[in-house]
């Protein structure tokens, strides 16, 4: 039967990613509480709590939401908006902004209860350790949340994660929380982004309302902070910020952050945050490999008891490379055309369900000589030395990158890869995979450079 809540979910994350500041706001305010119901007919039915919201929702959002989900499914999918009856109490709530769409259920609280009280219900209960897939690119990364979460402000404080878009680093903030609230149900946890945090500061100014601006982030035992880099040139932000952390600090508080970027890469950003971050641990995610991209959409077929092929799975890890988001993204696209077309999970209904990405990635193959003159260029040096057999550090270093790029972003094998560079032994080439492997978990600075070439590869 066809997951029509992972199609739903898939729309709204395809929807957030475009949006930013106050239009993210918004759009996270009023989809909520919209829930999927079911799919009937080729109409995907969702629950709304009251005609306002419908009405809303239909006159901003629905022609952005129609396309999105054609998007996701590659079939004419009607949305359609029904009221569901929900007491008043969950009706939308715009102060609470998009931290009430990571609400997991709870239990009812007296009318009297502090908003400090619900702090520890925003987490969304998808992310936990259980369902995250460790492998060599976010091994240590994990080792070092899991850390966190067994011995909050007692292992690494703060913890900042840094890396690309979609590779898993919400999830492990989240599952932090989730583990410290299993073996501390009494403790107080706030996951915001740092928009919200921003938002609320805005918003106390204007209501002159800082003294419970300052209660609400400052007594918390866990504050999770995600996209730390947006807070960059916001000098008041900053500034509140700043003495945030420095009242959780001093009070043995835990801190974790996340960026797109380590301390040092973050553009105005004040010298004084930027010291503090790195006074605990910093840890990168890393795109996951083959191997990573295949177990994690084993982890999703199983959790949507979803039986298919392996081939299939790694069919689809090899198309999509970039970040785990696009690729669960990609699975729900191909399991949902063939639910809809009745026709069973095959390398063939993957292609179809895929069209649309496949088409994009014949006009920007990867090869072998694309990675050489990427890593060439970054280096300032020519294909043929790289080719030659100079073995200075100024070209064997390019080459042995060059030579692990073009295993991950390939599939070319051991002796190919040799073979163009210079007709080199399929040794050597291992060789020069595992030791750029030991060093991008001892080097940040190349962790860096290698996002760099990759992304400028996945421009071309």
């Amino acid at each position: 039967m066809i997951d029509h809540d992972a199609i739903w979910t898939e729309v709204l994350d395809i929807m957030a990613s475009e949006l930013s500041g106050s239009s993210l706001t918004g759009f996270q305010t009023w989809l909520k509480q919209a829930k999927s119901q079911k799919i009937e007919g080729n109409v995907l039915y969702i629950e709304v709590p009251n005609e306002v919201t419908k009405d809303w929702v239909e006159a901003r959002y629905s022609v952005s939401l129609q396309r999105t989900l054609r998007r996701v499914v590659n079939q004419n999918l009607e949305l359609r908006f029904v009221v569901v009856n929900k007491p008043v109490s969950s009706e939308v709530e715009p102060e609470k902004d998009q931290k009430a769409s990571l609400t997991r259920p709870q239990k009812e609280k007296p009318s009297n209860s502090s908003n400090d009280d619900s702090m520890s219900s925003l987490l969304n209960p998808k992310y936990t350790f259980e369902t995250f897939v460790v492998g060599a690119g976010n091994r240590f990364a994990h080792a070092a949340s899991l850390a966190v979460a067994e011995s909050p402000s007692r292992a690494y404080n703060p913890l900042f994660i840094y890396g690309g878009v979609g590779l898993g680093k919400t999830h492990l903030m989240h599952a932090i929380g989730h583990y410290a609230l299993e073996q501390n149900p009494n403790i107080k946890i706030m996951y915001v982004s740092s928009e919200t945090f921003t938002n609320d500061l805005i918003n106390a100014i204007g209501q002159k309302s800082m003294v419970e601006f300052r209660n609400k982030y400052r007594s918390v035992d866990i504050l999770l902070i995600d996209d730390i880099q947006f807070v960059a040139g916001k000098e008041s932000t900053q500034i509140e910020f700043f003495h945030t952390f420095n009242s959780l600090y001093e009070a043995n508080k835990q801190l974790i952050i996340s960026s797109d970027r380590p301390p040092k890469e973050i553009p105005a950003l004040e010298e004084r945050l930027r010291s503090r971050f790195e006074w605990g641990l910093i840890t990168d995610i890393q795109p996951p490999d083959l191997e990573t991209r295949v177990a994690i959409l084993k982890k999703k077929a199983d959790l949507e008891n979803i039986v298919t092929d392996p081939e299939v799975l790694t069919f689809i890890a090899k198309q999509v490379q970039s970040n785990i988001r696009e690729l669960e993204g990609a699975f729900t696209r191909v399991v949902a055309y063939a639910n809809l077309n009745n026709v069973p999970l095959t390398i063939e209904t993957a292609i179809n369900g895929l069209k649309d990405l496949l088409a994009t990635q014949k006009q920007r193959p990867i090869t072998i000589e694309l990675i050489q003159q990427k890593v060439a260029d970054y280096y300032g040096i020519k294909i043929a030395e790289m080719k030659s057999k100079k073995r200075t550090r100024a070209i064997a270093f390019p080459r042995q990158i060059a030579m692990y790029l073009c295993r991950e972003l390939t599939d070319n094998s051991f002796p190919k890869i040799g073979e163009e560079f210079g007709g080199r032994d399929h040794t050597t080439v291992i060789h020069a995979c595992e030791k750029i492997q030991t060093d991008i978990k001892n080097d940040p600075s190349l962790q860096v450079s290698i996002r760099e070439i990759v992304d400028s590869i996945h421009q071309n």
